[in-house]
């Protein structure tokens, strides 16, 4: 199967695919270090005959957990609402595209930007990690992600000073990359 992982760097669920012998290729605008990775604008390469499409959006502009920044002092903000506009444009286009099976990821949005109702909410306690960060999936031609290893213990990814909100310049790069046992999952349940 030909597997394109829109506006991923870190090739976590790329390699899955890889792993089970997958035609599998990640592509974002920042680099990667695998000969597997296509260093470009995604929209670019959604004609080229991939048979599946996981996309990752970025958020940064059209989730709820930035709405706060949407409307600071009650007001709109308006440069912030042509950047979620922006976003939310790519989000449809990656949402549309002309792959038989898709799936794209993305965490609650604010509903000013309308996205269509998402197919399923996951969670990475559900897959093996001890955190919740709830994240919602739009499929098409998919079946809902099962869970594979349900951990009880969970801490929450908003918890100040943890691993996931540390500071620096690689925060929001870091909280980007995809929990390893939610890309095993998709590897193994939809890569057949």
């Amino acid at each position: 199967m030909r597997v394109l992982v829109a506006c991923e760097f870190s090739g976590v669920v790329r390699d899955a695919f890889r792993k089970r012998g997958h035609d599998s290729w990640s592509c974002d605008i920042l680099d990667s270090n695998s000969k597997y990775h296509i260093k470009d604008d995604v929209v670019k390469h959604l004609d080229e005959g991939w048979d599946l499409l996981i996309a990752h959006p970025p958020c940064t502009y059209i989730s709820n957990a930035g709405a706060r920044h949407l409307y600071p002092n009650k007001i709109l903000n308006e440069d912030r609402y042509v950047l979620g506009l922006e976003a939310r444009k790519l989000f449809m286009v990656l949402y549309n595209a002309n792959i038989n099976k898709i799936c794209v990821e993305n965490p609650t949005p604010s509903k000013i930007f309308e996205l269509p109702k998402h197919s399923q909410v996951i969670q990475p306690y559900q897959f093996g990690h001890p955190y919740s960060k709830r994240t919602l999936l739009w499929l098409r031609n998919l079946p809902e992600l099962k869970p594979t290893n349900v951990v009880d213990v969970v801490e929450s990814t908003k918890v100040a000073g943890n691993w996931f909100n540390k500071g620096g310049k690689d925060r929001q790069k870091n909280r980007s990359v995809t929990f390893a046992g939610i890309a095993e999952a998709m590897a193994e349940q939809w890569g057949c």
